[in-house]
């Protein structure tokens, strides 16, 4: 019986998937004619691989190698020590938390759940507070390469703006979420930490400084190859989807080139520019994709910027708005089930998606207001 009601549901689900798949594909087809819509979707994503993909994966190799350097020698420790009297006041969470935000910063979202499994590390946490994590980390994820992304498009300033305002929104966030499940489990609240010596969390290093410096840049530089690899499917499917429900036809109408669509989304935010206008400082709806985006891949958003940069239709304040919402968001709802999931909690996924999308949208308000009182200045 169970397994005659599964077919059922399956068949089902293959029916309402047809029907979905070739309505969008289908009228995508009617308005652009079927063989220019399959040209643009290989010249686009061709052209994505070839311009973006790699630019990504170059800075992806050297934040990767970097990012190794720093843990070896010592510096994201110091930098711990610094940030970690900030913790509990902003975020609520212990000073270790620290070190958990900067190697998400350095490197992507997983990084914090790799890091909440280690005793030595969780032992400081209630446990409220180590759900959490999965907020608190992802505001801070692939952080390194969006900024020096941004700033190699000529807005150094702009994505430093949108630093804090990713900051701004990681507190909202977190404290949010962690609100969220003391409301649901009171009991989290007590019990979970050691009151351990946090000191006793190093990195231990062995060999010669020339040595430790070599295993470093390449082991970095391998892990960067590696988070390259994993943005190219979100850059390709992604992006060119969202480009194609951005972008209009070409100056010559429809012809089977890269970055045409049939407008969709900007004819949509068109009709509420003037909230996103008010809340982020967006003149065009256009650009309201990168967070769209961003909500699955972060690496997929910055597959946009070159083209809305060639369009004219950025600036400053629009990227300082994409880091904060880029940075704050990065991919987080493909990325907050797993992670949860594997801490098991995977039934507070909501209430942390929740939490996160309040945060995401605080992060960019925030950079668009910093971004104002910094033009004042100028």
């Amino acid at each position: 019986m169970k397994t005659l009601k599964f077919l059922t549901k399956r068949r089902i689900e293959a029916v309402i998937f047809l029907i979905v798949f070739f309505g969008v594909f289908g009228a995508v087809g009617y308005i652009m004619g079927v063989p220019n819509m399959l040209n643009t979707l290989m010249s686009t994503s061709y052209s994505l691989l070839m311009e973006t993909v790699f630019y990504l994966m170059g800075i992806t190799v050297l934040s990767g190698a970097l990012g190794k350097l720093l843990i070896e020698f010592g510096v994201v420790r110091l930098l711990e020590i610094l940030l970690r009297p900030l913790m509990k006041p902003l975020f609520n969470l212990p000073g270790v938390a620290a070190l958990g935000g900067i190697l998400t910063f350095l490197s992507d979202n997983p990084a914090i759940i790799s890091l909440s499994k280690d005793k030595n590390f969780s032992k400081y946490f209630k446990k409220y507070q180590l759900i959490s994590l999965t907020n608190f980390g992802t505001a801070f994820g692939m952080g390194l390469v969006v900024i020096v992304f941004m700033s190699g498009r000529g807005f150094a300033a702009a994505a430093m703006i949108g630093l804090i305002g990713s900051l701004a929104g990681s507190i909202i966030s977190t404290r949010l979420m962690q609100r969220f499940i003391l409301k649901a489990h009171p009991e989290f609240a007590e019990g979970g930490a050691d009151g351990g010596n946090e000191q006793q969390i190093s990195f231990k290093s062995e060999g010669g400084i020339f040595l430790r410096m070599l295993n470093a840049l390449l082991d970095g530089g391998k892990t960067g190859v590696d988070l390259g690899l994993a943005i190219i499917p979100g850059v390709l499917i992604i992006s060119t989807f969202v480009m194609m429900l951005t972008f209009g036809p070409g100056p010559d109408g429809y012809d089977g080139k890269a970055y045409q669509g049939i407008a969709l989304l900007p004819l949509l935010a068109g009709k509420v520019n003037f909230i996103f206008e008010w809340l982020f400082g967006f003149h065009n709806p256009e650009l309201i994709a990168f967070p769209i985006t961003s909500l699955g891949a972060v690496g997929a958003a910055l597959g946009l910027v070159p083209k809305f940069q060639a369009e004219g239709l950025i600036d400053g304040n629009a990227i300082a708005v994409f880091t904060a919402m880029g940075m704050c968001w990065s991919g987080f709802l493909s990325t907050h089930t797993a992670m949860l999931d594997s801490l098991g909690f995977r039934n507070l996924t909501s209430k942390a998606i929740l939490a996160h999308t309040a945060g995401g949208l605080v992060a960019g308000i925030i950079a668009h207001l910093a971004y104002l009182a910094f033009s004042l200045l100028l």
